[in-house]
Parts: structure tokens; C-alpha cells; sequence
């Protein structure tokens, strides 16, 4: 029996800096994780010559060292900013919609994105101002919500942030239209809706907002050595923390406290038994839930069953043989959609028959030295809003996975006049089948549970405390408080880390 103050089990993003907060708070700390690398979905592979990021398209609100965003001040803080090798995104996104005709690419900066959208919508810059105006108040409510760790007083918030409070029940639809944003324009600003995968009359307009703000008022950035860069930062840092960490190492099993239920240890895949009475989960309630306790509370059960799983992940990785010039790849980062109504085309990416959807990015745009020179890498990512590929037969897999990647290479083709068909040299396919075997999430989900209107954002990080129904366990990652993306899952683990190290020393 070995003895730590905790134990972070899954060295994704919300396990790592769970982690480190827990070391910094003088905790006695391990990581478990059954992968022989850190990072989860923030990692990288190769394929002959070429190294493929896995999921990371760009980081939000990281900023520079003179115009600093949360994310990075949060790294400064964790001590990693300085151990990766940082680039700079050159522009937010290029939005493709067939049924509109729309075909808009817009820049980061949050005046250069209204004087962006007034040329493409003349008379839309009020509208827009209005809403940058009021996604800053929404930033500014959440820092001061997260610094009281959701514990916020009301009046305080009504007299401060009054507009948040206004329009915290409202989806992102009903707000726009408050705003008298004309259709071209929200159309052109609702581009980053599948990101956080629901549509935008279910969708949260803090949510969103708070994301779009991110984004576009200090730009993004991306590991040169990819999101695995991050993850070895990271690792590096629980280290040199003096932290325990264990790779091919599965927790199979939380034994609980017969008094009060709460978490008594951790038992390993090899037997070993872990003592600890404080536990953070970077893996899906449901796993842990459903197959890692004996004993789970009713609240919790009914709680994980009422949640809707988010997208299920499906990624095609090419390795091209010319670069992007050649190829008539411009842009960086890529929303191409059927429609922009978004809720039509939600409904549509419910099926592998019917889904066209792709968000597909170019990393040599924004580094060109990702791959050698004369090639170019292309990620294609698109969400499945039900388990459609739960009913692919077995024999037809391989079929099915060839007949979803050919549709999204014609349709980059189509939709951009990029050239890629012979001049494809490694190509790699990521099915929701393949999420599930590789991270352990129920039906290949990648986003967590879907950000609903009594489950989004703001709901979960004011009812933190009566989210925390079993002692000693909590919850980071897509999962966790500050659902799903990568800076989401990097604050959840900040919030996981300094809740644990507060609960280890009210206890004495």
C-alpha cells in the first residue's frame, strides 16, 4: 500500500495541470495515466516523414508576452510558458456556406474583425460593437465568477456586470437578434459554432461569446512541436515539482470510505493499491461512474444520465506532396459548411449519409517549416451528433471510414479550388471508434457533454459545490466544469488542482 495526499488519474490537459496545482500547493501527488505518452488528444504521431498534430487546431487566448491572455498567464503561472516554442495563427478563419453563397475570411483583432465584417455587410457595425462590447463584460463577470470559485454574490454581479446577468438564460440566437445583427453578419459570426458543438438556438450566448472574444481580441497561437510540446511541458513540470508520474499504468478501481462513501484509494491495473482520500478524474464521469465504483450516489447517476454526450470525433490526417501554394491551399483554418443555419445543420450531422460539415486546418500557414520543404499537412475534422457509427457493421468499417474520407476531400476541393487528389502521399483516418480505444470516452465522444441551456458554462461553474457530491472526487477535463477545448480543459484542471489542495487542508 503506498500512500499519496492525491492522485490524478489521466495525464490529458485537466489531469496535467491538475497536477501541477496540487505539487504547488505542497500536496503529496501522483498521475496515473494507461497511455505510454501525457496528453490525450493533445499530442502528435508521424507518418513516414511527416508529424500530424492530433487535435489542435489553434490555441485561444494565449496572447504575447506584451498583450497577455488568460491561458498564458495561467502557463506563467504553472512555470511552462517558457518551455515550448510558440507561433502565431496569421488569421482567425475563412467560413465557407453553400446554401448562402457565403464564403468570408475574417482577421483577428477585434477592429480589424468590424471593419472586416463592414465591408462584407455594409451597416453592421453597430451590431457587432454591441457585441464585442458586451462579450468583454462577459469575460470580465467570469474572471471575477472563477475567482470566488463560483461562490458569486448577486447584488455584487447585477451593480458590476448587469448585462451578463441579463442575458445568462438566453441562447446566442435570441441574442443576436436583440442586437439587430443582420443575418450575413451573424452568419459570418457564428462560424465558430461547431467548436463547441451545439447549435446556436441551443447554445449558450455566454459560451459563446466568452469564446469569440478569446479569439478574436488577442488572437491564437500554436506549439511549433504541436500540442504534444505542451503535454512534455507539462510532464516536465510535475517532475520537477517532485511529482510521481506513471505511464501504462491503469486505474481500475476507486475504493470508497464505508462511513461516508468518499474516496478511501485507487487500485491499479498490476493490483497495486493506492492509499489516498482526494482523487481527480481527467476521464468521463460516465467511465468512472459506471465502471470504476462499487458504490455511486443516486444524485451522481441521475446527474451523468440527464447530461447529452457532445460530438463524436471523426479526423483525416494528409501528408501532400507539394506545398500549399501549389496546391491552392490559402488559409489556415477552415469552417465549411452546408448551410449557415445552424441548427438545420446540426440535424444533418446526425448521420454519416448526411454529414458534410468539416473544419479543416492547414498548420504550414501558419508555420511553414511543419514539414519538409515542398509538402504540406491538411487536418479534417468533423462532429457526429448521435452514435451513427454505433450501427456500422464490422465488415463494412474500412468502406465506410474510405467513403467519409473521399467525401471530405472532394468537398475541400469543391468548396476551396485546392488541388490535393494526386499529390496525397500519408494519409491517416481517426473514426469515433478510434477515440473510444484511445482515450477510453463512451461512444467516441471528443467534446464532452453538450453545452445545454441548465448545463452549459456559467450553470457549471456556479454549482460547483453541488456538483461535488462524492468526497475527495473531482472532475477535470472536457467533462469538468469549464466543458469541452483545450483551454477550457487547461482551467478545469486549474480549478480541480486548487479545490483539492483546499479541500486536503480543511482537513487538517
Amino acid at each position: 500500500m503506498r500512500k499519496y495526499d492525491a492522485v490524478v488519474i489521466g495525464a490529458g490537459n485537466g489531469g496535467l495541470v491538475a497536477a501541477i496545482r496540487l505539487l504547488q500547493g505542497g500536496a503529496k501527488t501522483l498521475l496515473v495515466e494507461k497511455h505510454n505518452l501525457p496528453g490525450g488528444f493533445a499530442t502528435s504521431f508521424r507518418r513516414g516523414r511527416f508529424e500530424f498534430e492530433a487535435s489542435l487546431h489553434e490555441l485561444n487566448d494565449f496572447g504575447t508576452a506584451d498583450n497577455a491572455g488568460d491561458v498564458r498567464e495561467l502557463f506563467d503561472g504553472l512555470g511552462v510558458t517558457d518551455k515550448i516554442e510558440w507561433t502565431q495563427i496569421p488569421e482567425a478563419y475563412r467560413v465557407i456556406a453553400r446554401a448562402e453563397k457565403l464564403d468570408a475570411t475574417m482577421p483577428f483583432g477585434v477592429q480589424a474583425f468590424i471593419d472586416k465584417m463592414e465591408g462584407y455587410v455594409p451597416g453592421s457595425r453597430p451590431s457587432v460593437e454591441k457585441f464585442f462590447d458586451l462579450a468583454e463584460e462577459i469575460r470580465l463577470a467570469q474572471a471575477y465568477s472563477s475567482s470566488v470559485n463560483g461562490k458569486t454574490d448577486s447584488k455584487y454581479m447585477v451593480s458590476h456586470y448587469g448585462n451578463f446577468v441579463r442575458c445568462g438564460s438566453y441562447s446566442v440566437n435570441e441574442v443576436l437578434d436583440s442586437l439587430k445583427m443582420p443575418k450575413k453578419a451573424r452568419d459570418i459570426l457564428n462560424a465558430y459554432w461547431c467548436y463547441l458543438g451545439a447549435h446556436c438556438d441551443d447554445l449558450s450566448f455566454l459560451h459563446y461569446a466568452s469564446m469569440v472574444n478569446r479569439y478574436i481580441k488577442r488572437g491564437a497561437s500554436m506549439p511549433k512541436g504541436r500540442s504534444h510540446e505542451i503535454s512534455l511541458a507539462l510532464t516536465e513540470r510535475i517532475r520537477e515539482l517532485g511529482g510521481d508520474v506513471l505511464f501504462n499504468t491503469e486505474a481500475v478501481k476507486l475504493l470508497t470510505d464505508e462511513k461516508d462513501g468518499g474516496i478511501a484509494g485507487v487500485v491499479l491495473d498490476d493490483g497495486t493499491r493506492i492509499e489516498t482520500r482526494h482523487v481527480v478524474a481527467n476521464c468521463a464521469p460516465h467511465l468512472v461512474f459506471g465502471k470504476m465504483m462499487d458504490k455511486v450516489p443516486e444524485a451522481e447517476v441521475r446527474a451523468a444520465n440527464a447530461r447529452k454526450f457532445s460530438g463524436r470525433g471523426f479526423t483525416m490526417f494528409l501528408g501532400l506532396d507539394a506545398d500549399a501554394d501549389e496546391l491552392g491551399v490559402e488559409n489556415h483554418n477552415y469552417f465549411l459548411y452546408d448551410t449557415a443555419d445552424s441548427v438545420a445543420q446540426y440535424g444533418r450531422m446526425r448521420t454519416i449519409a448526411e454529414n458534410e460539415v468539416q473544419a479543416t486546418v492547414c498548420l504550414n500557414r501558419a508555420y511553414p517549416e511543419c514539414s519538409p520543404k515542398g509538402t504540406c499537412m491538411l487536418y479534417f475534422t468533423t462532429l457526429y451528433m448521435s452514435d451513427d457509427w454505433g450501427n456500422v457493421k464490422a465488415e463494412d468499417y474500412y468502406k465506410t471510414k474510405d467513403f467519409v474520407a473521399n467525401k471530405m476531400i472532394d468537398r475541400f476541393e469543391q468548396d476551396t479550388g485546392a488541388k490535393l487528389r494526386g499529390h496525397i502521399e500519408e494519409i491517416s483516418v481517426a473514426t469515433p471508434m478510434t477515440y473510444a480505444r484511445y482515450c477510453g470516452h463512451p461512444q467516441g465522444v471528443i467534446y464532452g457533454y453538450e453545452s445545454q441551456y441548465w448545463d452549459g458554462l456559467m450553470p457549471r461553474l456556479q454549482m460547483m459545490g453541488e456538483d461535488h457530491k462524492v468526497r475527495g472526487l473531482r472532475f477535470a477535463g472536457g467533462y469538468a466544469m469549464r466543458l469541452s477545448g483545450y483551454s477550457s480543459a487547461y482551467f478545469s484542471g486549474d480549478i480541480s488542482g486548487r479545490q483539492t489542495v483546499g479541500d486536503i487542508k480543511r482537513e487538517g
